[in-house]
C-alpha cells in the first residue's frame, strides 16, 4: 500500500499545512488504490474521480493560500448511498426505486462540503438498507477485503469494505440496528454509532443514526467536529458541542464495566469470538477497571415485536407500488416484508412499544455501570452471497442482539477490532456508553486501541485479476 494511505487524517493535514503534500497528490494515491482494489470489493457507487480531482485541486489552492474551510478540507470521503447528495439519485440499494436526483444535500453531505471534504463516491448498501449484507438488487455484490468469498456485513456494506480496502481515511455509514457496527466488526475497522441526534440525519427514523467508519479511533473522533454540527431538519439534533473531540485521554481505573457475553436472543456466540472478547476484557481489568459479568438486555419478545413493527412499516412503504416494481425488490427482503401485510395496526403498535421496553432495559442495566463491552457480532463470518448470517427471511435479525438495543436506547456504541479468527477474519468488540457520553466511548475505544496495538496489517488487492469476477480468491495480507 502507498504509505500515504497509512496516515491518519491529522498526519495528512499536518503535511498539507507544511506544504509537504497537497490534496491533489493525496487524492492521486487514493485513486490508484481504488483502481487496484475496487474491481474486487465493489464497494462504490457513483464513483467520480474527475470530480474528486477538481475538488482536490480547489482544496490545494486553499491550503496554499491559508484559506482552508474546516477540519476535513482536502480529505477524501465517501457517503453511504442512503445519504442524499444534491443532483444525484438515491436508489436505496434497490432496483424498485425510480432514479430521481436529490433536491438537496442531506445534513451529513452538507457538513462535509462546508468543511472542504473531497466527496468522491457513494458506498453500496442492500435494498432499503434492510440487510446485514453486501447483497443488493441494484448494486454489484460487495465483498469483504479480508477474504473476497466472505460478506462485509451491512447495511453499510460498501463503507466498511472501502475503509478496510484503504479507499481514504473516512467513510460515513448509517445505523438503525447495527448497520455501522456489524460491518465494522466483520471488516476489522472502527465504527462509531453516536447518541441519537449527535449527527443530524434526514430522513429521521426511530433509532436511525449516522457515524464515521475509519481505520483508527482518532480519525473517527476528528470527523465528529464536522459531522456533529446541528441541522434543523433533524428534530432530535443536539445543541452544538464545545468540547475537543481529539481529547481522547482516559484513566479507566475504578470504572465499572459490564461484560455481556449473551445477547439473550439469536445466534449463539462462537468460541473464537468469545475468546477474543474475553481477552479484550482482561485488558480493561489490567488497566484498573472493574469488569462485571452482566446478563442480556434483549428478550425474544422485544426482537419479535421489533420485527413485526419493521415489517408492517416497510410494507406500508411499498404497498402502493405496482406489482411490477415490488417484484424488483431483492426476493429475500420482499418475502420478509410480505409478512407485514398480516400485521394489524394494534400489533404494529405493540411491536413499536418493544422499543420502549429496550430503552427501559438498557437504562436499568446502566444504573450501576459506567460502560458495557460485548461482542459486536456473534459469529466470525458468512458467505458473500448470503443476504444475512442466517440467510433465512423468516429469521432475519438473529445476529443483531448485541447491537440493536443501543439504537433504541439512543446510547453511543462503537465496534473496534479485538482479534482475528483462525481463518484470518476480524472479530469486533462493542463498547457502549451512557446516553450522550459520545466522547467517553471514543476515549475507551482509543485506550483499547492503544493497549491492543490496533490492526497491524490491512488487506491488499489480489496479486492478479483472478478472483475479481468470481470472488473466490482471498485478498493478500502483507
Amino acid at each position: 500500500m502507498n504509505e500515504l494511505l497509512t496516515l491518519t487524517i491529522r498526519q495528512v493535514r499536518d503535511l498539507f499545512a507544511e506544504k509537504k503534500l497537497s490534496p491533489v497528490e493525496y487524492w492521486q494515491a487514493v485513486e490508484e488504490r481504488v483502481a487496484a482494489f475496487e474491481p474486487h470489493v465493489q464497494a462504490l457507487y457513483l464513483y467520480d474521480p474527475e470530480s474528486a480531482r477538481a475538488q482536490a485541486a480547489a482544496s490545494s489552492h486553499r491550503w496554499l493560500h491559508g484559506e482552508t474551510l474546516g477540519g476535513l478540507d482536502g480529505i477524501p470521503v465517501t457517503l453511504k448511498e442512503l445519504i442524499a447528495t444534491k443532483g444525484q439519485p438515491v436508489p436505496l440499494g434497490t432496483r424498485a426505486v425510480e432514479l430521481v436526483p436529490a433536491a438537496e444535500d442531506a445534513p451529513i453531505a452538507a457538513r462535509c462540503r462546508e468543511d472542504g471534504a473531497v466527496i468522491f463516491a457513494k458506498t453500496t448498501c442492500p435494498d432499503y438498507g434492510m440487510l446485514s449484507s453486501g447483497l443488493s438488487s441494484f448494486h454489484k455484490l460487495s465483498r469483504n477485503p479480508w477474504d473476497l468469498s466472505q460478506n462485509p456485513g451491512g447495511s453499510s456494506a460498501g463503507a466498511s469494505a472501502a475503509a478496510a480496502a484503504g479507499f481514504g481515511p473516512l467513510h460515513i455509514g448509517t445505523d438503525i440496528g447495527g448497520s455501522i457496527r456489524l460491518p465494522a466488526g466483520w471488516t476489522g475497522i472502527f465504527g462509531f454509532k453516536p447518541s441519537q441526534g449527535r449527527i443530524p440525519v434526514d430522513p429521521y427514523y426511530v433509532g436511525r443514526c449516522a457515524g464515521p467508519m475509519t481505520r483508527t479511533v482518532e480519525d473517527a473522533a476528528l470527523s465528529m467536529a464536522t459531522l456533529s454540527r446541528p441541522d434543523w431538519r433533524d428534530g432530535t439534533s443536539l445543541p452544538p458541542n464545545d468540547f475537543d473531540w481529539l481529547d481522547l485521554d482516559i484513566d479507566v481505573r475504578g470504572l465499572k464495566i459490564g461484560l455481556m457475553m449473551d445477547a439473550g436472543i439469536g445466534l449463539a456466540v462462537e468460541e473464537e469470538v468469545a475468546d477474543a472478547v474475553l481477552a479484550a476484557a482482561r485488558l480493561f481489568e489490567q488497566a484498573g477497571a472493574e469488569v462485571i459479568p452482566v446478563g442480556p438486555v434483549m428478550t425474544r419478545g422485544m426482537l419479535d415485536g421489533l420485527d413485526n413493527f419493521w415489517r408492517s412499516r416497510f410494507w406500508g412503504d411499498i404497498e402502493a407500488m405496482s406489482d411490477e416494481r415490488r417484484q424488483m425488490i431483492l426476493p429475500y427482503i420482499y418475502e420478509w416484508a410480505k409478512g407485514g401485510a398480516d400485521v394489524s395496526g394494534a400489533d404494529a403498535v405493540r411491536g413499536f412499544n418493544q422499543t420502549i421496553e429496550m430503552r427501559k432495559s438498557c437504562g436499568r442495566l446502566f444504573s450501576g455501570l459506567d460502560a458495557v463491552i460485548s461482542p459486536t457480532n456473534p459469529i466470525v463470518s458468512y458467505p458473500a452471497e448470503w443476504a444475512s448470517p442466517t440467510n433465512d427471511p423468516a429469521l432475519p435479525f438473529e445476529h443483531i442482539g448485541f447491537t440493536v438495543p443501543w439504537n433504541m436506547s439512543e446510547q453511543p456504541a462503537a465496534s473496534i477490532n479485538c482479534g482475528f479468527s483462525r481463518s484470518g477474519m476480524p472479530i469486533g468488540l462493542q463498547i457502549v456508553g451512557p446516553r450522550y457520553a459520545d466522547q467517553f466511548v471514543l476515549r475507551l475505544s482509543k485506550a483499547f486501541e492503544t493497549w491492543s496495538g490496533g490492526v497491524a496489517a490491512w488487506p491488499e488487492p489480489p496479486s492478479s485479476t483472478a478472483g475479481a469476477a468470481d470472488g473466490t480468491k482471498s485478498a493478500d495480507r502483507r
